[in-house]
Formats: structure tokens, sequence, C-alpha cells
């Protein structure tokens, strides 16, 4: 799964920005996507779910751009711990989504193949998607 090698701060805060995204939101590579309409904290699991899915359903062929990467580190403590005791090590890393972010390209197969792709890797993530292609 994707995680960063090395970071400056081994724990991070919370950060819970509003407003929609800036940057990432039109296609750079392919000529089709997958794009977000809301906000969410995206897993690196969630990330490789979709990835896996998009493999599989287009038979390796074509090209995949993930465009999104797990960069934010979330924190957990073990069940039952009682309050104060400090911050909880790093439990696993997420994306910070904004929408109108752009989250996966493919290119090399057909509209049709993408289009059905893209939806069952729609399926996998926690945030509502919608497809485009370039024009």
């Amino acid at each position: 799964m994707l995680a960063p090698k090395k970071t400056k701060f081994r724990k991070g805060h919370k950060l819970n920005r509003g407003g929609k995204a800036t940057q990432r939101i039109t296609l750079g590579f392919g000529s089709y996507g997958l794009k977000s309409t809301e906000g969410c904290w995206v897993t690196a699991r969630q990330i490789e779910a979709s990835r896996r899915v998009i493999t599989r359903f287009v038979q390796r062929n074509g090209k995949l751009w993930i465009r999104i990467f797990p960069d934010k580190p979330v924190t957990a403590k073990g069940g039952e711990m009682p309050m104060g005791k400090g911050k909880g090590a790093v439990d696993h890393y997420v994306a910070i989504v904004r929408p109108g972010t752009m989250l996966f390209e493919i290119e090399g197969v057909t509209e049709q193949q993408a289009r059905e792709a893209m939806k069952l890797a729609g399926h996998k993530l926690p945030v509502k998607t919608v497809f485009v292609k370039k024009h």
C-alpha cells in the first residue's frame, strides 16, 4: 500500500479545512478520469482497492495514473485505553480529498471500458465521484 518513505514529523494535526480543490482539478495525463464531488479522507487501503479493481477490469491494458497520495498520518490508541497518556501511535495514512479533486486517470482503453472501470472503483471509495473525459 501507499505510504510516505520519510516524513518531517511522525504525527500530524487533524486539519479540518473545508473549501474546494484548487489543484488536480483537470485531466493532466489520461483521456478519462474519476473526479470527487465531495470532501473526505481516503485511506491507502481504499486507494489500493480502487487501483486493483480498475486494473482487473481493463485486464492490464492501458495506463493508469493515481492522482492522490496518502501522506497524512492518522493516529489511534488501543481499545479500552483511559483518557490522557498522550497521543497514540501512527495507525495508517490518508489522502485529503476536497470536492473537485481528480482521483484516477486512465488512457489506452475505450470510453465504455473506462466508464465501467471508474464506476467500479468509485464503489470502493468513501466519496461520491463522477466520470470525466477529455473534450
